[in-house]
C-alpha cells in the first residue's frame, strides 16, 4: 500500500473537506508544514509539465504521493515543495463530488489521490480511498473508460495522448447525424 500525504492549507469547508476525511479514516497523513514533505515523493500538481503514469508507480510505491489541499479559487498561488519531489499533474477526468459533479478537471484531494492510484496500478487502494465518501464509486463509473485507458499505458505522453484523443473525439450523435 502506498503513503499517501495531505498539506491543508484550510481553504476548504471543513464539513465538505475530503483531505480531512482521508487523515480521519487514517488513508493518508497530514503534514504540519511544507518542509515535512518527504524524500522523492509524487505531488499533485495542476501545473506540472508531466501526467501523472505508470512510470511513476516504483516512485509513488517508494515515496508516496502528496496532495495539496487548496481552493480552486487560490489555486495559481500553487505552494513551493522540495526540489527532489516529482510533480505530476493529472489528465482529463470528470468530478464526482456534489460541489463539481460532471465538471472536468474540478476534482476533490480525494478523487485527484484515487485518479493518480488508480493510474499507476493501484487500484485497490483508489476504491478504499473513495468509498468513505457516498458519490465515491461515481467517479469510478463517470472516469471508467479514461482510468482504464490511462492506466494501460506507461508513459506521461501516451497519457496525454490518449486525454487529446479522448477531448478531441467527436460526439456519437454528430457521427450518427453526418
Amino acid at each position: 500500500m502506498s503513503k499517501v500525504y495531505v498539506y491543508d492549507e484550510r481553504d476548504c469547508d471543513p464539513k465538505k473537506c475530503t483531505s480531512r476525511k482521508m487523515v480521519k479514516f487514517k488513508l493518508a497523513v497530514e503534514l504540519p508544514n511544507l518542509k515535512a514533505v518527504p524524500y522523492g515523493v509524487l505531488v499533485l500538481d495542476p501545473f506540472a509539465p508531466k501526467a501523472v503514469s505508470r512510470e511513476d508507480s516504483e516512485r509513488v510505491k517508494a515515496h508516496g504521493v502528496l496532495v495539496m489541499d487548496l481552493s480552486w479559487e487560490n489555486i495559481e498561488h500553487f505552494p513551493k515543495v522540495r526540489k527532489d519531489a516529482a510533480h505530476r499533474a493529472l489528465p482529463y477526468l470528470l468530478a464526482a463530488n456534489p460541489v463539481n459533479w460532471g465538471k472536468p478537471m474540478r476534482l476533490t484531494s480525494a478523487e485527484a489521490v484515487a485518479a493518480t492510484l488508480y493510474i499507476v496500478g493501484e487500484k485497490e487502494q483508489a476504491r478504499q480511498v473513495l468509498s468513505k465518501f457516498t458519490w465515491g464509486e461515481q467517479f469510478f463509473v463517470l472516469n471508467k473508460e479514461l482510468l482504464d485507458r490511462y492506466s494501460s499505458v506507461e508513459t506521461s505522453q501516451e497519457v496525454v495522448g490518449i486525454q487529446w484523443d479522448y477531448c478531441e473525439k467527436p460526439d456519437q450523435n454528430e457521427v450518427e447525424q453526418k
